[in-house]
């Protein structure tokens, strides 16, 4: 499905040389995590923000797995992901920008109820299954591990990765093939009712990942950099569309479900909504990048890194005109504020 909005300044405003160019935005269905791009599509929040500045843009469903090819291929120019998953990516030269941070929380990790292992410190020498070597719930993980002073990437890594599809790991766990698995939501939150698991780690609950964002926006950096008003508009929308979903996810649910985005229960997938925090920001999101980039260095995850700062810097877009963060008000305004820390609602 390709959604296309030609949208042209009003008659009393000088149309910019470059306002011919489509920003072409990436959304996807079938999973909650993109829910500020569903939100941002059915609410009118691009069409309002594009039209303002007398900007075009797209919206063109795609596959957040191939989303990085079709950035690198010009099919698209900016979309969101799980930053722990691009991180090995942008260390092989992929050139996006992250703009701003979106949400916390929907990777979690689990053990059996009778498991005797209670946190991801027990972990040395056990097996741990998961989705990918490279995917974010590993960065995730191998970041925990080495908290405890346990060499967690290489070949001298003091725990074993079993690879499975997401929705095998599950089952793994439960016949006793791993001891324990990394999940997203919501493959977790469905394998931790029906199997009854016991958390060991909540990316939204523990003290350090409660602070950085799993999933972020970001741009190609070309297009960053040649058309700054097109972005501008896009981080302006997402803000506001994250901001409304931490403030209003039960109505998010009923619009990813009433438009056809997902499928599952308004009420369930409210409340996995309602678990993370969709609290955004521009400038937590610089913080969360360059934490994580600070701990993977040195962990040998990422090897092309010869000044972390100077990568930051590569790698992240803050413009002047975008406020920090939104605040949605209940009579449908935003109002623009600073976040200096994300306040977990279930604590």
């Amino acid at each position: 499905m390709i959604l296309i909005c030609a949208l042209f300044m009003s008659c009393g405003k000088k149309q910019d040389a470059k306002s011919d160019f489509v920003f072409k935005i990436g959304t996807a269905n079938s999973s909650l995590c993109p829910v500020p791009l569903h939100v941002a599509v059915d609410l009118g929040i691009f069409e309002k923000e594009f039209k303002d500045a007398g900007l075009k843009y797209e919206v063109i469903e795609i596959n957040l797995l191939d989303a990085t090819n079709l950035v690198i291929a010009g099919k698209i120019d900016a979309t969101l992901g799980l930053a722990g998953s691009l991180l090995p990516q942008i260390d092989n030269g992929l050139e996006i920008k992250f703009l701003n941070g979106l949400h916390t929380g929907c990777t979690k990790f689990y053990v059996k109820a009778d498991s005797p292992y209670y946190s991801v410190a027990d972990l040395k020498g056990k097996t741990v299954g998961l989705c990918g070597v490279q995917d974010s719930s590993t960065v995730v993980f191998q970041r925990k591990f080495n908290d405890y002073g346990y060499t967690a990437f290489g070949p001298d890594a003091e725990f074993k990765i079993a690879v499975y599809g997401l929705t095998d790991l599950p089952l793994a766990l439960e016949n006793g093939a791993v001891d324990a698995v990394g999940l997203h939501d919501p493959v977790g939150y469905l394998a931790e009712k029906n199997y009854g698991f016991r958390k060991i780690l909540d990316t939204t609950e523990d003290e350090k990942f409660s602070q950085e964002y799993c999933c972020m926006t970001y741009v190609s950096s070309e297009v960053a950099e040649k058309y700054p008003e097109h972005t501008k508009a896009f981080v302006r929308a997402m803000l506001k569309a994250s901001a409304f979903v931490q403030a209003k996810p039960f109505e998010a649910a009923e619009l990813q479900i009433k438009n056809k985005h997902v499928a599952g229960d308004v009420n369930s997938n409210a409340q996995m909504l309602e678990s993370y925090n969709y609290t955004p920001s521009v400038g937590l999101a610089r913080k969360t990048l360059f934490d994580a980039i600070d701990q993977v260095v040195d962990m040998g995850i990422m090897k092309n890194v010869s000044d972390k700062d100077s990568f930051v810097d590569a790698h992240f877009k803050a413009y002047d005109g975008v406020p920090d963060s939104y605040i949605y008000n209940d009579d449908g305004t935003y109002t623009e504020t600073k976040v200096t820390k994300l306040v977990n609602k279930r604590l």
